[in-house]
């Protein structure tokens, strides 16, 4: 088995992997100012529960977009179970299967997205992540990270409204029945979510236009289906996929340095 672990801003997942599949994932605020023990606290409960003994647990493999926790949670994963974890970032990307723009600028996180997406489809692809920031990654059938586009995240953008006006609440993000909005709550999920549904079918349309149409789009992250009525320009919607790009880097670190 192998523990897996995305550390987002908002976030750190855990993802338990068992030869084939997913056994469970588990999710946990990504706190810059907890300690090693605090999360490992909660990694042995979970494993506990999961009825997953430490000594079955073969590998671990971290990415993390928040270099402040990264120390961390390295820490956390040698101390249990007692050796030192796949760590993503450019110093392992030449072992990877693709040619990666800008490796010192691009988060893991899309690096694993890239891969996941040119391992599973084996064409063109963006994948759209809905996390704490909107992003679009562009591979090719190639394996070659074309480009990039990010936007604030739906959460974000709505917490931005909350912290920056003096009346405007914190609202669920829930797509209204209409874009006329007959109170504050259902105004501000008018202009930001509906919003945000323009805002990805017109990215998506235009990366698809600038590559003659030869570009499937793939959905990702926690939020992925927050907005239904965008299922139809997706070919997929996997919000695992950040997970299982990790788990493949590291299997292609492993299988390099062997």
């Amino acid at each position: 088995m192998q523990i897996i672990v995305d550390i987002g801003n908002t976030d750190a997942v855990f993802g338990l992997y068992d030869q084939t599949a997913w056994r469970s994932v588990w999710r946990t605020p990504a706190r810059r100012e907890e300690s090693p023990e605090s999360y490992e606290k909660r990694l042995r409960l979970w494993l506990l529960e999961a009825n997953v003994s430490l000594s079955t647990i073969q590998s671990t493999v971290l990415s993390s977009v928040v270099p402040d926790l990264t120390p961390t949670m390295r820490a956390m994963l040698k101390e249990l179970f007692g050796f030192t974890p796949i760590v993503v970032g450019p110093g392992i990307y030449p072992l990877l299967p693709l040619e990666i723009l800008r490796p010192h600028e691009i988060g893991s996180d899309l690096v694993a997205n890239a891969l996941a997406a040119y391992t599973r489809y084996q064409r063109t692809c963006v994948i759209v992540d809905f996390g704490t920031a909107l992003t679009f990654t562009t591979v090719s059938g190639e394996g070659k990270i074309l480009g990039i586009a990010i936007a604030p995240g739906l959460r974000t953008a709505i917490r931005s409204l909350f912290a920056n006006t003096a009346q405007l609440p914190e609202v669920p993000i829930e797509v209204p029945d209409s874009a006329l909005g007959t109170s504050t709550t259902h105004a501000i999920q008018a202009g930001v979510i509906l919003g945000y549904e323009g805002l990805v079918r017109s990215i998506v349309s235009r990366i698809q236009t600038e590559l003659n149409g030869d570009c499937i789009a793939v959905a990702t992250g926690g939020l992925s289906g927050r907005i239904p009525s965008l299922r139809d320009i997706f070919t997929d919607i996997v919000p695992s996929l950040t997970l299982e790009g990790i788990r493949l880097i590291g299997e292609s670190v492993t299988a390099a340095t062997q």
